[in-house]
């Protein structure tokens, strides 16, 4: 397999999401430690295995230097820095799980002002976009319309436990 600057685009966003992992994980215990629940547990390595299977997916099929899709791989960069915006407006309660806290407030700063979920627009604009900056389309197909159906199902699970609901 010959490797170009397609697969070391995707080995850096692979990097970037294993870092907000180790984020995640040490936020969750904390969290987890301060008497905060989780919710929809069991839904969530399916979400571990559709990222992963998006990263592997585009790291196999990738063409080792494809001509770059600079609109769609644009709008993958301003997802990235949205993503960031995210993740610093949430500060510690930044996680991948669903993890609510009894007598804290949902956080209305940042996009939050804007979106209830803004972190789950960005995530379904990233998964269709970066396979398609890289000529992906099939991939970009597959993976964007999976990842909208387990967020459906997410948002649903997550707006419940906001309410106390199960």
């Amino acid at each position: 397999m010959t490797l170009g600057w397609a697969h070391a685009v995707i080995v850096l966003v692979a990097l970037q999401r294993l870092a907000e992992l180790v984020y995640a994980n040490r936020n969750t215990r904390a969290l987890i430690e301060r008497g905060a629940r989780e919710s929809g547990r069991g839904h969530y390595p399916l979400f571990v295995l559709l990222h992963g299977g998006w990263l592997i997916a585009m790291f196999v099929l990738a063409q080792p230097n494809p001509a770059p899709q600079w609109p769609w791989l644009g709008v993958f960069a301003v997802c990235q820095a949205l993503r960031a915006w995210v993740l610093v407006s949430l500060g510690a309660y930044w996680t991948t799980r669903i993890i609510t806290l009894d007598g804290v407030p949902p956080v209305k700063s940042g996009p939050y002002r804007h979106l209830r979920h803004p972190n789950y627009l960005i995530v379904a604009i990233e998964i269709p976009t970066l396979p398609l900056g890289l000529e992906m389309a099939n991939v970009a197909l597959v993976f964007g319309v999976l990842n909208l159906a387990l967020l459906a199902y997410r948002i649903r699970v997550e707006n419940d436990a906001r309410r106390g609901v199960g």
